[in-house]
């Protein structure tokens, strides 16, 4: 005599589906049979900082605006990845090397004479520390006028082209980096 059939919960079923699904991509992107290029879980291409400096210095800080992605070099070589928003079009985006010249816990935020060209109703500044300053709780100034690495109050920023022209983390994230980035660290936007 044959049992009657087992019942498969509707949560097994969706469970067993999703392992499924992304079970091949797991270890697509883990792979490393991609000329090697090396890949994480979520598609950041990483790069060496040997392929864009030639040495690490006080440290590097190189973005990759396609990809938005961050990757840290402490001046030990210890190397940490984090995702960004990036400005909203090419026009914004400056490419190219600068340096952290100055660094700033809280600063206060004012738009750019070409911000305040598009956006006339913008405030004139915004304090640091008030929840809605663009700026977040820590900002690296670069060498070029206008333009940061620096935090962001608004979370659903990062990962998106979002930005006037900075590259933006979230606020635990650019406090981690404003800790272990001296000025002098050398910065590359790709």
């Amino acid at each position: 005599m044959t049992e009657p059939p087992k019942s498969i919960s509707r949560r097994s079923l969706l469970v067993a589906t999703a392992t499924a699904l992304a079970a091949p991509s797991v270890v697509l992107a883990q792979s490393s049979g991609n000329g090697g290029v090396r890949r994480n879980v979520s598609s950041f291409v990483l790069h060496d900082w040997q392929d864009h400096f030639e040495s690490i210095g006080k440290g590097i800080l190189l973005s990759n605006t396609n990809t938005r992605v961050l990757q840290h070099w402490t001046a030990d070589g210890k190397m940490r990845v984090y995702p960004t928003s990036v400005p909203l079009t090419d026009e914004l985006t400056k490419r190219g090397y600068t340096t952290v010249v100055e660094k700033r816990k809280n600063p206060s935020w004012r738009p750019t004479p070409s911000m305040r060209e598009r956006n006339p109703e913008w405030p004139l500044v915004i304090e640091g520390g008030a929840p809605e300053n663009p700026l977040g709780t820590r900002a690296l100034y670069l060498s070029w006028t206008y333009y940061r690495i620096h935090g962001t109050q608004d979370t659903r920023k990062i990962g998106r082209r979002s930005s006037n022209g900075c590259i933006g983390l979230f606020n635990e994230q650019i406090e981690e980096v404003y800790e272990r980035t001296p000025i002098g660290t050398q910065v590359k936007l790709i």
